[in-house]
């Protein structure tokens, strides 16, 4: 376990605003609706409510600053390992039993290579934030998956939908190098990914279709630590605000990827007619 004491950079992000706005104190008031009392009580670094930030990140990203995004460009540059991680209610300890029971490969600490990666786990929920984080894989055991049919049955296994098959020999090989190592590096899979899967493990569709509908995901990579030796591995670096317009943006987004993978389905479902069904694959 280790602890997470991140706070929000507010006071340095309304440098950033204020600086790059040519504009004072009193002008961020009138535009962010954020009074100078409280404005000042900030450059005190006092605690603040979360409708203050509020305010102040809306008023960021209404104007088109990205502060987030440009900060993950920024951290990378100077620590070059960086992951970020989603939470729904805010992060006070990390351990490796802290996700839910059908995540993708079991108990961990889930992680992604960008930004945008975490956000996009979290948008929908109104206290989520955002966390970077350095890491070293250094001395740990990896396991590495691709999109591939290795990787979607030990996605099916852990969410529960393999059924008859979980007690395959291939299956437990599968599972056995994963909780044997400390680290799995592989594709996300999200809930409309998941939904492919689920088609495929009860025989509606054949592994090409699977696969080639899965590859438009472009979700990237997770890294999920698995042992206490690889939490270790984890030093927070900063503690991001998501305001409600970047949130929105980001819910948009998401639904158009949806809708391109249903179209990649169908089409995978035409050309690829051939391809081996899952009791064709596991006897």
């Amino acid at each position: 376990m280790i602890k997470v004491n991140c706070e929000y950079t507010i006071k340095e992000d309304i440098d950033f605003i204020l600086d790059s706005e040519g504009i004072n104190n009193l002008e961020l008031s009138k535009r962010s609706k954020v009074s100078r009392t409280t404005l000042d009580e900030i450059a005190k670094k006092r605690k603040i409510s979360d409708g203050v930030c509020e305010k102040i990140y809306s008023f960021a990203y209404e104007n088109k600053y990205r502060i987030n995004a440009v900060k993950e460009e920024i951290i990378k540059e100077k620590y070059h390992t960086v992951l970020f991680h989603g939470s729904k209610n805010g992060l006070s300890e990390i351990t490796v039993a802290g996700s839910r029971d059908n995540c993708d490969f079991g108990n961990g600490f889930y992680l992604g290579e960008t930004y945008n990666q975490a956000l996009s786990f979290v948008c929908e929920n109104e206290k989520s934030s955002v966390y970077s984080f350095i890491y070293s894989l250094e001395n740990l055991k990896i396991k590495n998956f691709d999109c591939s049919l290795e990787w979607m049955l030990a996605i099916c296994y852990y969410r529960g939908t393999l059924g008859e098959y979980k007690e395959n020999e291939m299956v437990k090989k599968i599972v056995s190098e994963i909780e044997d190592s400390d680290v799995v590096i592989a594709p996300i899979a999200d809930n409309k990914m998941f939904y492919i899967m689920a088609q495929f493990t009860e025989g509606e569709i054949n592994a090409e279709v699977a696969l080639h509908s899965l590859s438009a995901s472009k979700l990237g990579i997770q890294y999920i630590f698995k042992t206490d030796k690889a939490i270790n591995k984890l030093i927070p670096i900063e503690k991001y605000y998501l305001s409600i317009p970047e949130r929105e943006d980001c819910k948009k987004k998401l639904n158009e990827r949806s809708f391109e993978i249903d179209t990649k389905l169908k089409l995978a479902k035409r050309e690829f007619k051939t391809g081996l069904y899952i009791e064709e694959i596991i006897k």
